[in-house]
């Protein structure tokens, strides 16, 4: 059977600051309130974009919500979208990946349109087996959620399937179907956070995955990669020494 790597995208993939961040600025505008920051607007990069709203506009209503995503996404598709840039490595990680048999998967809670659009714009979908997201009516925006689509869609083993991603709903998603994880912390997310979910692994870069993608596999049956990096990443043991 072949092993299973499903990638989170923003903070994982790609570094999608600028295109987010000033979508969001430019629904605040429009809707006449406080606009903060870009770097003070990164903590929406990775949860559901409506709980972050929420949050923002301090509100649960559904229609104030509903205008704010349908402002946000007014501009993001046509901008924001392509604001936004690969990390280092990645391309030759998925290449490495694929290349060596490994089936990889995109397990995002970005809108599933928007989604194949980046992967697409980055010239990465044949190296995906997958590219799966939320629907725009807010339907598997939650990580848990979506992974049980993929699982039950795919016919994944929890046995041969690594979650990687950068906050800590992706490593709650995965943990509530049994998956490793590996947090990465060049994303958005902390050592901290990712540690303090259960991440069983860390990686400080892309390369690190084909390291940790090899360790696992010595302890959950995976096939191990033939190559990898020769540095050794951090894992949550480490920081328990």
């Amino acid at each position: 059977m072949t092993d299973v790597v499903l990638f989170d995208l923003d903070g994982t993939l790609s570094d999608p600051k600028i295109g987010i961040t000033q979508s969001i600025q430019y629904a605040l505008s429009v809707l006449n309130l406080p606009v903060p920051k870009e770097d003070d607007l990164t903590w929406c990069i990775g949860p559901p974009l409506r709980q972050s709203f929420s949050t923002l506009l301090q509100t649960s209503d559904s229609a104030s919500l509903d205008r704010a995503l349908n402002l946000y996404r007014d501009r993001f598709a046509r901008i924001g979208l392509f604001e936004n840039t690969l990390y280092p490595e990645i391309p030759d990680l998925l290449q490495t990946l694929h290349g060596t048999g490994y089936k990889c998967i995109v397990a995002t809670s970005k809108p599933r349109v928007f989604a194949k659009r980046i992967i697409e714009h980055f010239q990465l979908a044949t190296l995906f087996d997958g590219i799966y997201g939320s629907e725009l009516d807010g339907t598997r925006s939650d990580k848990g959620e979506l992974l049980h689509h993929i699982i039950q869609l795919e016919q994944l083993s929890p046995q041969t399937a690594v979650m990687v991603g950068d906050r800590k709903h992706d490593i709650i998603g995965a943990k509530c179907h049994n998956l490793t994880t590996i947090g990465v912390t060049y994303g958005y997310g902390t050592a901290d956070e990712l540690i303090a979910h259960g991440a069983d692994y860390l990686a400080h870069k892309p390369t690190d995955i084909l390291t940790l993608l090899a360790k696992a596999s010595s302890r959950k049956g995976f096939r191990q990669s033939s190559e990898g990096p020769s540095e050794y990443p951090s894992d949550r043991s480490f920081y328990d020494k």
